[in-house]
């Protein structure tokens, strides 16, 4: 029987493959081969790169950072990350993180960064508001700009933009863009490592609809070095002090409400609720995730007081677009089913704006 069915399935490919169909789920992005040509001409010809990426750096971020830098380690090319903030805690074991500069914390040495390099690599990000305090400095540098993203609607602010939205994680740019660069075998275990760690977190791990059979080809070619993807995961999800277990149990027990009406939950994180529970950047990572684990529900919203303002993270399933959301009404955007946001109001009158917001969407 099984014999049978494999000369079936035999003859059925190659017939298939003759009329010109495509059988398998091939998603890598087809990089402009004169861009290529012309990125590698300013590679080889730089003297000091800089590598940034978004306010917030989370494991996407700091993950493609770290990856590219040691790629331009490996062919003896001098580049610095400059990132515009602290990232979470539970990413610091990633190789080369302690050689990051956070804008933050030392400004002048940043900026002394950006004044030197002759390239500047945008990573993760397609809007320089999106690096908050470093937004003008890098309009503002006379660099050539380089653009590896997978967000929509990108700005135009660089000189050369490698934008697919399509792919699920930045991380997996990178490795095609060092493929395409004929680095494949430059990759090290370690690097690997940062580069798996940016794609299983982008993907939820792996379950979002943007992975792909090119996405598993990708991880192949990362768990090839000897990476071991049993430790990334231990690193990023294993790792919790005993007081973001307390603050997330408090937040579901205490702070999570269900609209079943709207077919969403939220969440509230107040700034009260952080300092007594001695919150740590990357604390709230993937708090908004538990309402989508409810039955029923498609959408689900963090709202957490920060910096002076609420800041808005939004989830969802299926064909409803929280990007749409945070764009109209919380100056925001991101992906399809996944999207951030802000709001100047309380946290009490954003709330209530957000009700409003879906009893319009229901009657519509």
């Amino acid at each position: 029987m099984c014999d049978s069915f494999s000369s079936y399935f035999i003859v059925f490919y190659w017939a298939a493959k003759l009329i010109g169909l495509n059988l398998t789920n091939n998603m890598k992005p087809q990089f402009d081969q004169n861009k290529i040509e012309s990125v590698k001409s300013l590679i080889s010809n730089s003297k000091r790169i800089v590598i940034t990426t978004h306010y917030k750096p989370d494991g996407d971020a700091l993950g493609s950072s770290l990856g590219l830098w040691a790629y331009f380690k490996s062919i003896g090319i001098e580049a610095n990350i400059v990132l515009p903030s602290e990232f979470p805690g539970f990413l610091k074991w990633m190789h080369g993180s302690g050689e990051t500069t956070d804008f933050m914390l030392s400004p002048e040495k940043a900026k002394e960064f950006f004044n030197q390099a002759d390239l500047l690599f945008c990573l993760d990000f397609n809007d320089p508001t999106r690096t908050e305090g470093l937004s003008n400095i890098i309009e503002n540098s006379s660099a050539k700009k380089i653009m590896i993203d997978h967000h929509l609607a990108p700005k135009d602010f660089c000189d050369f933009a490698f934008s697919y939205p399509s792919i699920g994680s930045t991380c997996e740019l990178i490795v095609h863009f060092i493929e395409a660069l004929d680095g494949l075998s430059l990759i090290t275990m370690d690097s690997a490592a940062c580069l798996y760690a940016g794609i299983m977190t982008d993907t939820g791990s792996f379950r979002f609809s943007s992975v792909t059979a090119e996405t598993h080809r990708v991880i192949g070619i990362l768990l090839n070095t000897g990476m071991r993807n049993d430790f990334v995961h231990e690193a990023v999800y294993d790792t919790s002090s005993e007081d973001r277990l307390r603050f997330l149990g408090h937040v579901l027990l205490n702070n999570m409400f269900v609209l079943n009406e709207y077919k969403a939950a939220y969440f509230l994180c107040t700034k009260d609720d952080m300092k007594r529970f001695n919150h740590q950047s990357g604390d709230l990572e993937g708090i908004v995730n538990y309402g989508l684990s409810i039955e029923g529900i498609k959408m689900a919203v963090l709202f957490s007081e920060r910096d002076g303002i609420i800041k808005i993270s939004f989830r969802s399933k299926g064909d409803f677009s929280v990007k749409d959301l945070a764009e109209k009404h919380f100056e925001g955007g991101g992906h399809k089913n996944a999207a951030g946001g802000k709001s100047h109001l309380s946290l009490e009158d954003t709330i209530l704006k957000f009700k409003k917001i879906l009893s319009e969407l229901q009657h519509d």
